[in-house]
């Protein structure tokens, strides 16, 4: 499953919200440096779709705001 997330970084409260057309808007309390962040979402969303974290990938957008996440649902 892929799905694409929008992650606002530095917020004061760990949150995911769902939005209308699918998409997820990501806030992280870590900062967007060495990859902080990108382990922060990893964490979060492996967490709320109870899977392990090896499972999720980061297919597009590594260093930007908008990514595009590769979701491996099959067990």
């Amino acid at each position: 499953m892929q799905k694409k997330v929008k992650v606002k970084p530095n917020s004061k409260q760990q949150k995911i919200e769902e939005q209308p057309d699918g998409s997820l808007t990501v806030y992280l309390k870590s900062p967007p440096v060495d990859g902080k962040a990108n382990e922060e979402l990893i964490k979060l969303l492996a967490e709320k779709f109870d899977l392990p974290k090896s499972h999720i990938r980061i297919k597009s957008g590594l260093s930007s705001r908008q990514k595009l996440l590769e979701i491996d649902t099959d067990t």
